[in-house]
């Protein structure tokens, strides 16, 4: 796979068939092999419409996405793509063990009577250990925290042993120390399985901490690079609709400043440019 980016989208544009505009215009985004890239942005701004395109839910009106050189689909089909989605309730439904759901995945491919082999039963249990889940193995789903059924969902995503993991809003309710937690589990991941990581929230905490470079997004990608590169104007461009809601119309600089423009990286820690500016995000 090193001879092909993991997420290469060009020109990429959707618009949903009721709506008016474009909910994504000209997405041009090249996602190295084994980089961390976390994917910042409003609510509403087309982060998960872009999650769905890179996955092959949904297809471009215009443009392309490949994923690892491959077409979305294929790319899922053969088992190069775990997907932790934002709600996973759907899981506690189930009358299975931690160790059971984990496995689900890794099994279906081979039918409903086959059984893992001695190798993939080796990577469950590796997964249980890197997340810190071995004693919860057998006990049901049904009966975990919050906190824990996430992490079995993530190890889930891992059982067909993914190269690209992608998560969506994965720390939305967590408190700060949560936070820090998850980051410090998701660079393990990361070391130890040699994963390319694609993380999209609208938490700033969450992105900087689990990301070696930052997208913004908002409709239009407006910045991409390390969050050093992170200005006022540029988060107030990014966050403007949020802004405008609870203040008013945007005026001065900020507003009139041109968006994502590539050489401003003297914004200090992106916490400060946060503080300011009332979100996060970079320039393509």
């Amino acid at each position: 796979m090193s001879e092909h980016p993991a997420i290469l989208t060009e020109n990429l544009s959707y618009r949903y068939p009721d709506g008016g505009e474009d909910v994504l215009a000209n997405i041009t985004l090249r996602v190295e092999c084994g980089e961390k890239l976390g994917i910042l942005g409003p609510n509403g701004g087309g982060k998960s419409t872009l999650l769905k395109l890179v996955l092959g839910l949904l297809r471009p009106d215009r443009g392309r996405v490949l994923v690892f050189g491959l077409s979305p689909e294929r790319a899922r089909v053969e088992g190069l793509v775990g997907y932790l989605p934002q709600r996973i309730e759907a899981a506690l439904d189930a009358p299975l063990s931690v160790r059971q759901v984990i496995a689900l995945p890794a099994t279906l491919p081979l039918g409903p009577l086959a059984r893992l082999g001695a190798e993939a039963r080796a990577h469950i249990d590796r997964i249980l250990g890197l997340l810190e889940l071995e004693a919860l193995a057998d006990r049901p789903v049904a009966a975990l925290s919050g906190g824990q059924l996430q992490r079995v969902m993530i190890a889930r995503a891992l059982s067909r042993r993914p190269h690209l993991l992608i998560l969506d809003e994965p720390t939305v309710g967590i408190d700060v120390r949560g936070q820090q937690r998850f980051a410090e589990m998701l660079k393990r991941l990361h070391d130890e399985l040699g994963l390319t990581v694609l993380l999209v929230s609208h938490e700033l905490r969450t992105v900087v901490a689990g990301s070696d470079r930052i997208a913004c997004l908002a409709r239009t990608m407006h910045f991409h690079g390390s969050a050093s590169g992170l200005t006022p104007h540029i988060l107030g461009q990014v966050f403007r609709h949020d802004v405008e809601a609870m203040f008013g119309p945007v005026s001065g600089e900020t507003a009139a400043s041109p968006v994502g423009r590539g050489q401003e990286h003297g914004a200090g820690s992106a916490h400060d440019a946060c503080a300011e500016g009332g979100g996060c995000c970079g320039h393509h």
